[in-house]
C-alpha cells in the first residue's frame, strides 16, 4: 500500500518517499502526494528526483492492489532502484486548478437539482452530465448560484464513515456513473459549509480547496443535450471561456 498524503493535506506540493518497486509500468512509493486518475479527476504530473537522477512523472495511475499508486515516468527515463530515497514535486499550478475545478463541480451539484450521470475534470474546463427530463437549466441562473456560493466563502472539510455506514446512506451518492471509493473499510466524505449543517456532503476521494472563495469566479461555457434527458453542463473559470 502507498500512504496517500494528499488525502490528509491536498496542499503538499513536495515530499520525500522511498521507492518500493520500479518497472516500466510505473514506480511504486511508500508514500505519495500524487493523485492517481479516478473519479473524473486526472492523475497528477511533476518530477521525481534522487541522488544522481531525475525524471518527469507524466501520469499517475492506480495499481492493482488497494491504495497502490503507480507513478508513470516519461518515455525513456531512468528508473530509480528499490530502496532509493526520492524527492517528489508536483506540477502545482495544474494540480491546484484541478482542486478548484473539482470543488466547483460539487457546487454545480448544489446549483442544479438532478442525478449526475457522468463528469470530467480538467485544468481549464470541467463538466457534469445531469439527468434532467424537463430540459436544460437556465445558464444565467446556474452561473449566478455558482458565484454566490463561491463568494459565500464556505469552508470545505472531510470526514470518514465505514463501508457499512456508506451502504446505509445511498442518499449521499450524487454521481450515478461513479461508485463511492469503498473496499478499504472506510469512505471519505467531502463536506461544504457548516460542519453541523453542510449544504453538500458526498463521498469523494479527490483533492479540493479549503474554501469556496479559493475557486474564483466561474462561468458556464455551454450546456448541451446529450440524449433525451441528459444535459451536459461545461464550466470554466470566468475570463477563460
Amino acid at each position: 500500500m502507498t500512504e496517500l498524503l494528499f488525502r490528509d493535506d491536498a496542499y503538499l506540493g513536495t515530499a520525500t518517499a522511498t521507492v518500493v518497486a520500479a518497472t516500466p509500468e510505473g514506480i511504486v512509493l511508500d508514500r505519495t502526494i500524487f493523485y492517481a486518475t479516478g473519479g473524473g479527476q486526472p492523475g497528477d504530473t511533476g518530477t521525481i528526483r534522487w541522488a544522481g537522477g531525475e525524471a518527469a512523472i507524466a501520469d499517475t495511475r492506480k495499481g492493482e492492489a488497494p491504495d497502490e499508486i503507480r507513478h508513470i515516468l516519461a518515455e525513456g527515463a531512468a528508473l530509480p532502484a528499490p530502496g532509493t530515497a526520492v524527492e517528489l514535486a508536483l506540477d502545482w499550478e495544474r494540480r491546484h486548478r484541478h482542486m478548484r475545478m473539482h470543488t466547483a463541480l460539487h457546487l454545480l451539484c448544489i446549483a442544479v437539482i438532478g442525478d449526475v450521470t457522468g463528469g470530467q475534470i480538467g485544468a481549464d474546463r470541467s463538466r457534469l452530465d445531469f439527468n434532467l427530463p424537463d430540459g436544460p437549466p437556465d445558464a444565467a441562473a446556474v452561473t449566478a448560484e455558482l458565484n454566490r456560493l463561491v463568494a459565500a466563502a464556505l469552508p470545505i472539510g472531510t470526514s470518514w464513515i465505514t463501508d457499512e455506514e456508506m451502504a446505509a446512506r445511498p442518499d449521499l451518492v450524487r454521481t450515478m456513473s461513479v461508485k463511492p471509493p469503498t473496499g478499504s473499510g472506510r469512505v471519505r466524505l467531502v463536506r461544504i459549509g457548516d460542519p453541523e449543517a453542510p449544504i453538500d456532503l458526498q463521498p469523494c476521494g479527490g483533492t479540493h480547496v479549503r474554501n469556496t472563495a479559493e475557486i474564483g469566479a466561474l462561468a458556464i461555457a455551454k450546456i448541451e443535450n446529450k440524449g433525451k434527458q441528459n444535459r451536459r453542463i461545461v464550466i470554466t473559470f470566468a475570463g477563460e471561456a
